[in-house]
Protein backbone atom coordinates (compact mmCIF):
# COMPACT_ATOMS: atom_id res chain seq x y z
CA UNK A 1 0.00 0.00 0.00
CA UNK A 2 1.23 3.58 -0.78
CA UNK A 3 1.47 6.14 1.73
CA UNK A 4 -0.82 7.94 2.63
CA UNK A 5 -1.13 11.57 4.42
CA UNK A 6 -2.28 11.03 7.78
CA UNK A 7 -4.15 14.47 8.34
CA UNK A 8 -6.26 13.63 5.20
CA UNK A 9 -8.99 11.71 6.85
CA UNK A 10 -10.94 10.58 3.81
CA UNK A 11 -7.86 8.77 2.36
CA UNK A 12 -7.20 7.71 6.22
CA UNK A 13 -10.01 5.96 6.08
CA UNK A 14 -10.13 4.38 2.33
CA UNK A 15 -6.70 3.03 3.33
CA UNK A 16 -8.34 1.27 6.51
CA UNK A 17 -11.13 -0.12 4.39
CA UNK A 18 -8.70 -1.29 1.35
CA UNK A 19 -6.83 -3.31 4.40
CA UNK A 20 -9.82 -4.76 5.91
CA UNK A 21 -11.16 -5.86 2.49
CA UNK A 22 -7.94 -8.08 2.02
CA UNK A 23 -7.70 -8.89 5.57
CA UNK A 24 -4.59 -7.62 5.82
CA UNK A 25 -4.97 -6.93 9.37
CA UNK A 26 -3.55 -7.97 12.85
CA UNK A 27 -5.87 -7.69 16.37
CA UNK A 28 -3.49 -6.60 19.43
CA UNK A 29 -4.26 -9.25 22.46
CA UNK A 30 -5.77 -5.84 24.07
CA UNK A 31 -8.04 -5.66 21.52
CA UNK A 32 -8.68 -9.58 22.05
CA UNK A 33 -9.30 -8.87 25.60
CA UNK A 34 -11.69 -6.18 24.94
CA UNK A 35 -13.46 -8.24 22.28
CA UNK A 36 -13.74 -11.29 24.73
CA UNK A 37 -15.08 -9.23 27.39
CA UNK A 38 -18.07 -6.97 25.28
CA UNK A 39 -18.52 -10.18 23.45
CA UNK A 40 -17.76 -8.77 20.08
CA UNK A 41 -16.63 -10.66 17.05
CA UNK A 42 -14.15 -9.94 14.49
CA UNK A 43 -16.63 -9.68 11.81
CA UNK A 44 -18.73 -7.26 13.86
CA UNK A 45 -15.48 -5.31 13.81
CA UNK A 46 -15.57 -5.18 10.13
CA UNK A 47 -18.39 -4.25 9.31
CA UNK A 48 -18.33 -1.38 11.82
CA UNK A 49 -14.98 -0.27 9.93
CA UNK A 50 -17.14 -0.27 6.34
CA UNK A 51 -19.77 1.74 7.81
CA UNK A 52 -17.60 3.69 9.83
CA UNK A 53 -16.35 7.40 10.19
CA UNK A 54 -13.52 8.99 11.48
CA UNK A 55 -14.27 10.61 15.22
CA UNK A 56 -10.78 11.45 16.56
CA UNK A 57 -7.68 11.57 14.38
CA UNK A 58 -4.11 10.98 16.01
CA UNK A 59 -1.91 11.68 13.07
CA UNK A 60 1.31 12.48 15.97
CA UNK A 61 0.58 9.66 18.54
CA UNK A 62 3.77 8.98 20.48
CA UNK A 63 3.55 5.01 18.57
CA UNK A 64 2.35 6.08 15.64
CA UNK A 65 -0.62 7.70 13.70
CA UNK A 66 -4.01 6.33 14.97
CA UNK A 67 -7.67 7.02 15.00
CA UNK A 68 -10.63 6.48 17.04
CA UNK A 69 -13.56 5.00 14.03
CA UNK A 70 -17.27 4.93 15.19
CA UNK A 71 -19.46 2.53 12.68
CA UNK A 72 -22.37 0.23 13.32
CA UNK A 73 -22.57 -3.21 13.05
CA UNK A 74 -24.75 -5.21 10.55
CA UNK A 75 -27.24 -5.31 13.12
CA UNK A 76 -27.03 -1.82 14.31
CA UNK A 77 -24.78 -2.05 17.14
CA UNK A 78 -22.31 1.09 17.40
CA UNK A 79 -18.65 0.44 18.14
CA UNK A 80 -15.62 2.00 18.43
CA UNK A 81 -12.29 1.22 16.98
CA UNK A 82 -8.95 2.39 17.52
CA UNK A 83 -6.62 1.07 14.89
CA UNK A 84 -3.44 2.62 12.84
CA UNK A 85 -3.28 5.17 9.94
CA UNK A 86 0.05 4.55 8.02
CA UNK A 87 1.04 0.87 8.81
CA UNK A 88 1.72 -1.65 5.67
CA UNK A 89 -0.71 -3.53 7.99
CA UNK A 90 -3.64 -2.30 10.06
CA UNK A 91 -3.69 -3.18 13.83
CA UNK A 92 -6.41 -2.51 15.64
CA UNK A 93 -5.63 -1.73 19.13
CA UNK A 94 -8.56 -1.42 20.69
CA UNK A 95 -12.50 -2.40 20.48
CA UNK A 96 -15.60 -1.75 22.88
CA UNK A 97 -18.67 -0.36 22.51
CA UNK A 98 -19.49 3.46 23.06
CA UNK A 99 -21.72 3.55 26.24
CA UNK A 100 -22.34 5.84 29.52
CA UNK A 101 -20.46 7.05 31.74
CA UNK A 102 -17.94 7.75 29.26
CA UNK A 103 -19.93 8.16 25.99
CA UNK A 104 -23.50 9.93 25.70
CA UNK A 105 -24.14 8.89 22.54
CA UNK A 106 -21.98 7.00 20.16
CA UNK A 107 -20.48 10.13 18.45
CA UNK A 108 -20.54 12.32 21.86
CA UNK A 109 -17.87 12.19 24.59
CA UNK A 110 -18.61 12.84 28.45
CA UNK A 111 -16.57 15.57 29.18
Amino acid sequence: MNEVDVTDLEAVLERIRAQTEVENIRVTQHAQQGMVEEDIMLYEVLEAIATGQILENYPKHRRGGCCLLNGLTNDGRPLHIVCTTARPVLIIITVYEPKPPKWITPTQRRR
